[in-house]
């Protein structure tokens, strides 16, 4: 049976049996002894750590009538650090600048226990290379998930890297020298942390002894099953936690990726607006008709999504480490100020860009074709081999720039749609109708009235240009031609294959499509526009509300047949026989 003993530490008052505090006792003289006779700095330091045992102790004391015994002091001096830490010579208090004495040990690696995720490897190895620990934590996370190796690398350092639990180790795992100055630090500011811990417990355990439904848990024990529940939960914590990281992760990958991409994109941008004037616009799709250069274009552009995308970059970091600085009001405030004016700037010039091309015009031109109704007349679609790049001529609705014939930029596009109707009269005659775009009507019908398009005849063909020139400024309008073929009674037209793609939406007699339509010969009649050697070729007839449709070609007959009400039928005779079909059943 041994003597308890009442002391004061720290301004705490504790219960210790005689053993412990003998040996409590001896550590304090010891290191009173290390640090010398002189009383210089010696008893702030004596006091310093004496609070600091009595701010560990608290934290182990869950009663206040619990007596201290040896493994208690055992524990803390596991943790305050042997008495050599502390060793100074006798004439560093002698010197006015002692606080800068220090025993000279290099940086060592060590586990980080106060700041850990898991381990505390990332945060000690954070303080070994001088860097943020949320990049040290990223790190491991693409070793992991991108590479594989951070699964195996991570736990093996878990367990053979040691974990500064002394004074000493924790400032040669900082890097600080382990010095006088250095020491009383590091002890107030564990005391300070300590303290802050403690209040936060009282007050943790004061609300709850307040709440306290004493009769309920004076009642009946906490069950088995109650403890299973605990575990899984503390389980599904874990795992939406490791989500929550991985999606820290994702936003800061997806945000960095695309500020770098934006930078990059804005300094080209910006380059080829200096090294060649409007290159970019000249060779794409959009014209740039906004007033402004492309190089402050490119700025807006990259102020508008980067400014959100640091800010995600930011979230992402605060995911991933409660220890992030976060960014300061006046910074965010700044940034929201930037990015509000950039978009209203880009609202009014983007509103701009789209009033040039707000209104539509159309410009028509009808001249009659002096030709005998007797003879054939052959249709052709041609190009102009000295400005166009094509290979195939054919309709589509892109566009490029080209040099005509006097040198000049011109816009050329292969936009032009092709018809073919019955005359009202014996005369035949072409409509040409262009269409554009302005920021009036009238400044729509004036770019239309540039667009150059041309058709003549020749002996017994039609040639039509497959294309158009407009001027370079209109780009970003959309523009296209139409040219509508009249031709009266009993005239005989060959459609050559050129035009098969230009034909657009013809009516005839057989209604086949567009695409079946080229080298063929067709002849208007009282009936409509009729082929004259389509039998074997393709034939489609269409009812007028769509119920029956009959397709023949080189495969066979297809016939579909859907009335109001009723499902759908398709008939199929081809080389393999005959094969009626419903929605329900087939034959």
């Amino acid at each position: 049976m041994n003597k308890t003993i009442n002391i004061n530490l720290g301004g705490i008052f504790f219960h210790i049996d005689e053993i412990a505090y003998q040996k409590l006792k001896g550590y304090l003289d010891s290191i009173r002894r290390s640090l010398s006779d002189d009383p210089k700095g010696r008893d702030e330091i004596i006091t310093d750590i004496e609070s600091r045992i009595g701010e560990i102790l608290s934290e182990r004391i869950k009663d206040v009538r619990q007596v201290i015994n040896e493994q208690d002091i055992d524990e803390v001096i596991e943790v305050m650090g042997k008495p050599e830490d502390y060793m100074v010579d006798d004439e560093i208090f002698n010197d006015d600048s002692y606080g800068n004495y220090s025993s000279k040990k290099g940086k060592k690696l060590y586990r980080d226990g106060g700041d850990r995720f898991l381990g505390g490897v990332s945060s000690g190895m954070a303080h070994y290379l001088n860097i943020d620990v949320i990049w040290i934590r990223l790190g491991w996370l693409v070793a992991a998930f991108g590479f594989g190796f951070g699964f195996i690398v991570y736990p093996l350092l878990w367990i053979l890297l040691p974990e500064a639990n002394t004074t000493a180790e924790k400032l040669e795992m900082e890097g600080a020298e382990v010095n006088i100055t250095n020491i009383e630090k590091k002890i107030r500011d564990e005391i300070s942390d300590a303290s802050t811990r403690v209040k936060h417990g009282i007050d943790e355990v004061s609300d709850k002894v307040k709440n306290a439904d004493y009769k309920k848990y004076g009642n009946r024990a906490k069950s088995g099953s109650q403890d299973l529940v605990d575990t899984l939960g503390k389980v599904f914590v874990t795992i939406f936690m490791i989500i929550g990281k991985f999606i820290g992760v994702l936003l800061i990958i997806v945000a960095v990726t695309t500020i770098l991409g934006m930078l990059i994109g804005m300094f080209t941008l910006g380059s080829l607006d200096f090294i060649h004037d409007d290159w970019l616009f000249r060779n794409s799709e959009i014209y740039n008709n906004s007033g402004l250069p492309i190089w402050f274009l490119s700025v807006l552009t990259f102020v508008l999504i980067a400014i959100p995308f640091f800010f995600l970059f930011a979230l992402g970091l605060r995911i991933l480490s409660n220890n992030a600085k976060s960014i300061g009001k006046t910074t965010k405030l700044s940034l929201l100020g930037i990015w509000i004016v950039t978009l209203l700037v880009a609202i009014f010039f983007g509103t701009r860009q789209f009033m040039n091309s707000a209104y539509d015009g159309t410009v028509t031109n009808s001249q009659e074709i002096y030709y005998s109704t007797t003879d054939t007349l052959e249709i052709k679609m041609v190009d102009n081999k000295d400005i166009s790049n094509n290979s195939k001529l054919k309709r589509n609705w892109r566009s490029e720039i080209v040099l005509d014939a006097d040198n000049q930029e011109r816009i050329y596009s292969n936009n032009i749609r092709l018809n073919i109707l019955q005359s009202d009269d014996t005369t035949m005659y072409a409509k040409v109708r262009k269409l554009s775009q302005g920021q009036s009507r009238q400044d729509a019908r004036e770019n239309a009235d540039l667009i150059s398009h041309a058709y003549e005849l020749n002996d017994e063909e039609l040639r039509i240009d497959g294309f158009f020139l407009a001027d370079l400024n209109n780009r970003f309008s959309e523009q296209r031609v139409y040219v509508d073929l009249y031709l009266p009674e009993d005239q005989i037209v060959y459609l050559d294959n050129s035009t098969r793609t230009f034909l657009y939406d013809v009516n005839n007699v057989q209604n086949i499509y567009d695409d079946d339509m080229a080298k063929h010969y067709f002849q208007m009649t009282k009936d409509g526009f009729a082929c004259l050697d389509c039998e074997g070729d393709v034939i489609h007839i269409e009812g007028d509300d769509d119920s029956f449709n009959m397709k023949i070609d080189e495969d066979g007959v297809h016939i579909e047949i859907q009335e109001d009400g009723m499902e759908k039928s398709e008939v199929k005779i081809d080389a393999s026989g005959v094969v009626v079909k419903s929605v329900k059943d087939s034959v």
